[in-house]
């Protein structure tokens, strides 16, 4: 079977780098990444844009849009990315940078991080987002859910917060990261309610293979509330497999979520799906 992992990291955060080498055990670097592909028939990874100008900075309101990755120098023809947005720093010049970047082939979608940074899915200083999605055919993909940072506010990413703009711009693909975990019930209802919304599946767990084997062994109730969200929403055809690398190894992770997704929609989900919501990677893939 082929995989799209629709949702991964390539950026020189210190906290990325931290997790790597104490919780996940994966080599993060760009060569680190394709050799895990290769492993496990990845065929196309999609990076999510980000920076922070200082270590252990992130979110980090002097990052300069666009946000990108920047720990591939050349972007290798299996990497395609989301360019991610710093609501700080949205002026003319950054919007023109921004509209520059959706032009290249591997700029596949734009990135919000809900939580990290203070405003709603719905605030006005995002507008701007909205158009450019509308305008070249590319998803919106929000952070949702728990922040991997305590200087994150909870308020902001809930999931509920995207429903607004789901319903205020029905011409945007939008795709909520992490299906809003912990709050996935609610996260299923926006997409379960919603034409334009989907979800993916990544960085529901953090760690190596011993610890998603420790979890699963010793607290069966631990994914509970993620098994009942993935029913209720009954929808296979809009959940997308991501890992949120280098949070957990590629490998470990494809196993977890062949776990929770029942085995005659795991192609939908590992795959097909994601051509669906970043029309853009269709070339990237043949």
């Amino acid at each position: 079977m082929k995989i799209i992992d629709a949702h991964m990291h390539l950026s020189h955060i210190e906290e990325f780098h931290r997790t790597a080498r104490q919780l996940s055990g994966v080599d993060y670097s760009a060569n680190g990444l394709l050799q895990e592909y290769a492993d496990h028939n990845v065929v196309l990874g999609i990076g999510m844009g980000l920076a922070e100008t200082k270590a252990d900075g992130f979110p980090d309101a002097d990052a300069i849009n666009p946000m990108i990755l920047d720990m591939a120098d050349d972007m290798p023809a299996s990497i395609a990315y989301c360019i991610g947005i710093n609501p700080y720093q949205c002026d003319e010049d950054s919007w023109k940078r921004v509209e520059q970047e959706l032009q290249k082939p591997n700029a596949v979608g734009l990135k919000l991080y809900l939580g990290y940074y203070p405003f709603y899915a719905y605030d006005q200083i995002y507008d701007r987002v909205y158009e450019l999605a509308a305008k070249y055919e590319v998803p919106v993909v929000f952070h949702s859910g728990d922040t991997y940072s305590e200087r994150g506010l909870l308020k902001y990413s809930h999931p509920l917060t995207i429903d607004e703009v789901a319903v205020k711009h029905r011409e945007v693909t939008m795709m909520m990261a992490h299906f809003g975990d912990p709050w996935v019930l609610d996260g299923a209802e926006v997409v379960y309610k919603n034409r334009n919304v989907y979800a993916d599946l990544s960085g529901l767990l953090v760690g190596d293979s011993r610890r998603f084997a420790r979890l699963d062994e010793e607290s069966p109730l631990f994914f509970q509330h993620l098994r009942h969200a993935i029913v209720y929403c009954d929808h296979y055809d809009k959940l997308l497999f991501g890992t949120d690398w280098p949070l957990a190894p590629i490998g470990t992770y494809i196993e977890f979520v062949k776990s929770i997704i029942p085995e005659k929609y795991q192609e939908n989900v590992f795959y097909h799906n994601a051509l669906r919501v970043f029309p853009k990677i269709l070339p990237l893939v043949r």
